[in-house]
């Protein structure tokens, strides 16, 4: 990430960090470029990333890219969000990740629809091509959802044992 941001700033591009404040003790992720945004969770970061982004780039990473990149697909798949979704399959890092994926939907636990979701591409070209391209196609039984801060508020529920 900070390789990435220091590039796209040296050709005086906007750069935005929103940063865990966890993070942010001992100066572990470095400094940033640009504008910076402390925020309490990474689920909040995650949030704050789907609000203010126009899509989602997933370079070669490990479990917190890809977990950042699937909590995206849900939500676009769930109809929170319907923005693009890529990876950069730099060197087909991407390879066995793309094939799961197509795995699934064979075994029919992902749809066709919700997998042209995700956008591969082996060149940045390629890839801003193809989510400038993307036309969000929602679900149409999951359309209906109706999503809002209260919707994720769950009634507690009644654990008592009754013998």
């Amino acid at each position: 990430m900070g390789y990435v941001s220091t590039v796209v700033a040296q050709h005086e591009r906007q750069v935005l960090g929103i940063i865990p404040s966890a993070f942010t003790v001992n100066n572990l992720v470095g400094e940033t470029c640009g504008k910076e945004i402390k925020v309490a969770t990474m689920h909040e970061r995650l949030l704050m990333m789907m609000e203010l982004s126009d899509a989602f780039i997933a370079l070669p990473g490990g479990f917190g890219t890809l977990e950042e990149l699937f909590q995206m697909i849900s939500w676009a798949q769930l109809n929170i969000h319907s923005k693009p979704i890529g990876v950069l399959n730099i060197n087909g890092f991407f390879n066995g990740l793309l094939s799961f994926v197509d795995h699934a939907v064979e075994q029919k636990f992902i749809t066709q629809k919700a997998r042209k979701i995700l956008i591969s591409a082996t060149t940045t070209d390629e890839l801003v091509d193809k989510l400038q391209a993307f036309r969000f196609e929602p679900d149409p039984a999951l359309s209906k959802l109706k999503w809002s801060p209260l919707s994720s508020q769950k009634e507690k529920l009644d654990l008592t044992l009754r013998l």
